[in-house]
């Protein structure tokens, strides 16, 4: 079955589906994008990942390229047109065609796209095992919390993590703390066994993963702080592990060359994933 992809109003095959070369979100990564996963038919955190579109569009000063209600129906015709079932939905909004030039033009009309792929998740022995981070430099801008475009550093990360046979890579600031990863928010657990993840400002994207995990770990009476760590804390945790849309909750097993604790996944990582897994089965989907 050929893919189908959604752009500005039409909907086309994935081959034929284009936008014109003066887009400024290809002549300048002027525009914003959000990943939403289908999980056994339903979308997890849906309204959350629409809400942090609007958000990113205002603080971009980028129109709603369609109403909410007709964004919602669009994405469930993607849905149904390429028969996805456990998959993502790519969503991505620009402030349009315009002749190229950096101020914002005054009568451009954003430009969306959206686009669907059938995903297969990880087997429990690949969860159970864990993955390797590395740590490398943040040299982002200052504005992670909006879901920009503009993702080389992150791109320029996540190859240095293949090169050296790693998964992910955490980004670390200028005081030595990790910041996150470069598609995913960084957690770990501590010898006593609290929760810590970074504080949501500008210095990290607040993942919608991230959000749910806090309110099922409060609700599952887990001790948690949002603050800073650096390596060493990390490098010393007994456990840790990532989140994101696209990998749920997924332990990490060694963090550069230092295994985290014994060099397998930790209980309340394997715990949180379970119960993520519950929520997006549950209270977290929509169809």
């Amino acid at each position: 079955m050929s893919r189908i992809a959604y752009v500005n109003g039409r909907f086309l095959r994935h081959s034929y589906a284009t936008v014109h070369i003066e887009d400024r979100g290809y002549q300048f990564a002027d525009g914003v994008y959000e990943v939403i996963v289908v999980y056994n038919g339903m979308m997890i955190d849906e309204v959350m990942h629409l809400d942090r579109l609007d958000c990113s569009l205002r603080e971009l000063c980028i129109r709603q390229p369609v109403s909410r209600a007709a964004l919602r129906s669009i994405i469930r015709e993607i849905i149904r047109l390429n028969k996805i079932k456990c998959g993502l939905i790519y969503l991505q909004v620009t402030r349009g065609v315009a002749k190229r030039e950096h101020p914002f033009p005054n009568k451009a009309q954003p430009s969306i796209v959206l686009t669907a792929k059938p995903i297969t998740m990880p087997s429990q022995k690949t969860i159970e095992a864990g993955v390797k981070v590395i740590t490398i430099e943040d040299i982002r801008w200052k504005r992670r919390d909006i879901k920009s475009l503009a993702l080389l550093p992150n791109i320029i990360g996540r190859q240095k993590a293949k090169e050296q046979g790693a998964f992910e890579a955490w980004q670390v600031d200028e005081n030595g703390k990790i910041t996150e990863g470069t598609s995913s928010n960084a957690w770990i657990v501590t010898q006593s066994g609290a929760l810590i993840t970074r504080t949501a400002n500008h210095d990290i994207l607040n993942g919608t993963t991230r959000l749910s995990i806090l309110k099922l770990a409060k609700r599952l009476g887990i001790k948690y702080t949002e603050r800073s760590f650096s390596i060493e804390e990390a490098k010393a945790a007994r456990e840790a592990f990532i989140s994101s849309a696209t990998t749920f909750v997924t332990p990490v097993t060694q963090i550069d060359d230092v295994l985290i604790g014994d060099g397998r996944a930790g209980i309340l990582s394997l715990g949180l994933r379970g119960s993520y897994i519950e929520y997006a089965n549950q209270q977290g989907g929509t169809i």
